[in-house]
């Protein structure tokens, strides 16, 4: 028992070690408890929240939902905006990017917009108490549950440890797909009269699938060629996008299917 006591807390030290020492003192960073709480509200809300809501009316919630989008469509601008422009003054490799720990302007720059990258996972987390309140609980799916729960821990990580390097790939292509993705929601928050306008719905989940093809595609080169920059970071967003792309195109399949299109119609 005492060894395993002794072998956790050496573990716990070297967490510290290697942690972004800029990062330190930001908002939510000091330690993980803030988002591991976050992370258990947030599955709790989705286990117990359609109970909660079974014998009540779904509330109306467009007055809120459409500021929502609108606010989250202006941060996606705003990121993009960030991850490009820092990266490209900053002379970033797209093929291999290590990390700049330093104080320069603009690494400290880099490290800010991926904070506010992950700080944009626990707003987004939003969506499901929307849905839920809505009694949409179709909306809440598995792939719904997993990729909002999975980013909120995988962009802690990211900004506790590697704030910056070429993680900014992922979530700067991530930050362009949202811009469109809460435009269309922002719109749909409009009423039902903005449903003939919004026929380009399939193509917006062919573009997630495209972001996630372009960053296994990103993430593989840089496992087979020698780049100063995490290996075992590179190998983890392989896989997890592995996973987003089987999901999605599972959802993608079922949703317009040829089948699916005349139960609709």
């Amino acid at each position: 028992m005492n060894y395993l006591i002794r072998r956790f807390r050496e573990i716990e030290q070297w967490t510290k070690d290697v942690a972004d020492p800029r990062v330190e003192d930001w908002p939510l960073m000091k330690d993980p408890v803030p988002t591991l709480t976050i992370f258990v509200l947030y599955v709790s809300i989705v286990k117990y929240g359609p109970g909660f809501m079974r014998d009540r009316k779904p509330m109306a919630l467009k007055w809120l939902i459409l500021p929502y989008n609108v606010a989250l469509v202006g941060l996606s601008v705003y990121m993009f905006y960030e991850f490009f422009v820092t990266a490209y003054l900053a002379n970033y490799s797209y093929k291999c990017q290590k990390v700049d720990y330093s104080d320069d302007p603009l690494a400290v720059r880099m490290a800010s917009v991926m904070w506010w990258y992950f700080f944009s996972k626990i707003v987004e987390l939003i969506d499901t108490v929307f849905f839920i309140l809505r009694k949409k609980n179709n909306q809440v799916s598995l792939l719904h549950v997993y990729h909002h729960s999975s980013m909120l821990i995988n962009w802690y990580l990211g900004v506790k440890y590697i704030a910056g390097g070429q993680t900014f790939f992922v979530a700067m292509i991530n930050s362009f797909v949202h811009i469109i993705m809460y435009a269309y929601y922002a719109l749909a928050a409009l009423g039902p009269h903005m449903q003939p306008y919004l026929w380009w719905k399939r193509y917006l989940t062919r573009l997630q699938l495209i972001q996630f093809f372009a960053i296994v595609l990103h993430q593989g080169y840089n496992l087979v060629v020698d780049c100063e920059f995490s290996k075992a970071w590179n190998a983890y967003v392989f896989i997890y996008d592995l996973s987003l792309i089987v999901l999605f195109s599972h959802f993608y399949f079922t949703t317009y299917s040829k089948k699916n299109e005349k139960k609709s119609s």
